[in-house]
């Protein structure tokens, strides 16, 4: 009878394992939740982006970045989308989901069972080879009956990291946008010193002449000269502003090599005619943005984790032994006996000390520091929607008032200017301060346009996330480029 009873102690262990469900596809599948993650940044931004995991699919990349701006003059768009294809930090953060993924996948495999066998009495002399034999399986109870929570938890912590790289792509995107305007508007700031340069040059030398037959006297001299050395000083200062922006552009795009032998445009497009009101944009913001679903899902997994410390707070690991012991032993009349003990052992932790109120106590409390992140979250949303609109309305007001009438009024009293100046009316230094004003204003105009195109790309970026406080994108910030000068 003690023997029938063996297969039932020895497989009891066994028996813990085989209730374990099947372990979800989702997170065995190569490039285990990319899927869902694609589908999330075309709708957003109408970019592309993928997860280069063989020599063979970094090599495909390569030879298709090369061709979108190896020697060619980029957009706004080709920007983005070259850095959704290129940049190696995206790509670590689509990693880290595989990772994940791997986590849970962990979390739904039961625990091995662990077997001990061990031989007692080797050589004993009236049995011959050994006296008896132990075999024991060891497997934990509490990690069996917790498994269905740690998945629960270990799957949100998989969504979470779906979401994270979500919203890191669209920070990618946003950046490289930003960075492609403020590179396109250094350049466009250099064009503009140059051409004043250029005039500037011309009237210091006719100054220099002037002096010679003494029709100008030194002061004037002086004062045509020293606005030229400041010119000269202004387009020193913007060029290494334009070579530093253009390599921020670089950067982010993840281009090294032969690849940085690109160019962006020497001018940001011509503003639209007019721009549209966004209606609701705190409802679109809350249902879309991606730092707001990070927090919610945040939450969601302190309260799994509330529930599985309050499953394990007074037993903190709970094992069964089972298996049995063959024993040989010399009976009266010489013969060999073989007798079989089973055995069921239970190892636990006596909760002492350690009564579980503190692990407690920190769970309770990261699970009210979730709730208020998301809280938190959810009015910075509303704010950033807000003023992200008003921020798109305002600087094209202002990006049209320098366009329509500052700009305008500066180049007729220039050109008006230097009529008199031919014509010997108006003096140097009246020419050199309306040289100055237009250049100011077009710089100022410049930059007016670039706070627009900056804005309408921080727009989107409340809307579905990655800008400062999320992530980022450009709804209808298609910058076309247009024809530029090599940059």
């Amino acid at each position: 009878m003690r023997i029938s009873k063996l297969p039932l102690i020895v497989g009891f262990p066994l028996v813990l394992g085989a209730c374990a469900t099947a372990i979800p596809g989702v997170y065995t599948e190569p490039k285990a939740g990319f899927a869902n993650i694609a589908s999330q940044i075309t709708p957003a931004i109408g970019k592309r982006t993928v997860f280069a995991e063989t020599q063979a699919e970094n090599e495909a990349l390569k030879k298709q970045v090369h061709g979108m701006v190896h020697r060619k003059t980029i957009s706004a768009d080709t920007a983005v989308q070259v850095a959704l294809l290129n940049n190696k930090g995206l790509q670590a953060s689509y990693a880290n989901v595989g990772l994940s993924a791997a986590d849970a996948w962990q979390e739904s495999t039961p625990e091995n069972p662990v077997v001990s066998i061990g031989i007692l009495g080797i050589g004993a002399p009236e049995l011959g080879a050994y006296r008896a034999i132990e075999g024991l399986i060891r497997a934990n109870l509490l990690e069996a009956t917790t498994r269905k929570k740690r998945r629960a938890l270990a799957d949100t912590n998989f969504r979470q990291a779906q979401l994270a790289a979500v919203n890191d792509t669209l920070a990618l995107a946003n950046q490289t946008r930003q960075a492609w305007i403020a590179s396109v508007t250094a350049f466009e700031a250099v064009g503009y010193l140059k051409r004043a340069k250029a005039t500037s040059d011309a009237g210091s030398e006719l100054a220099r002449k002037l002096g010679e037959t003494g029709a100008l006297n030194k002061a004037n001299q002086a004062r045509e000269q020293a606005f030229n050395a400041e010119l000269a000083g202004q387009l020193a200062r913007a060029r290494l502003n334009a070579t530093k922006s253009k390599e921020e552009l670089t950067r982010l795009m993840g281009l090294w090599g032969t690849e940085v032998d690109y160019y962006v445009p020497d001018a940001l497009p011509k503003l639209p005619r007019s721009v549209g009101s966004i209606g609701n944009i705190e409802a679109k913001a809350l249902r879309n943005r991606v730092d707001l679903r990070v927090a919610k899902l945040g939450l969601e997994a302190q309260a799994l984790a509330y529930g599985l410390t309050d499953q394990t707070r007074i037993v903190s690991d709970l094992e069964i032994v089972g298996g049995a012991e063959l024993e040989r032993e010399v009976g009266e009349d010489g013969d060999t006996e073989k007798v079989i003990t089973p055995q069921v052992e239970l190892e636990f932790a006596i909760p002492i000390f350690d009564s579980g109120k503190a692990r407690m106590r920190k769970a309770e409390l990261a699970y009210l520091q979730s709730a208020n992140v998301l809280a938190e979250t959810a009015v910075n949303v509303r704010s950033e929607a807000r003023g992200a609109e008003a921020s798109y309305h305002a600087s094209y007001k202002i990006a049209r008032h320098y366009q329509d009438i500052l700009v305008p009024l500066t180049r007729t009293v220039e050109e008006e200017g230097l009529l008199s100046y031919n014509g010997m009316i108006t003096n140097t230094f009246e020419l050199l301060t309306d040289v100055r004003q237009k250049l100011a204003a077009s710089l100022e105009a410049a930059n007016a346009k670039s706070d627009f195109y900056m804005a309408q790309a921080d727009l989107t970026a409340a809307i579905y996330g990655g800008g400062a406080g999320g992530g980022g994108g450009g709804e209808g910030a298609a910058l076309a480029a247009g024809g530029g000068a090599p940059h």
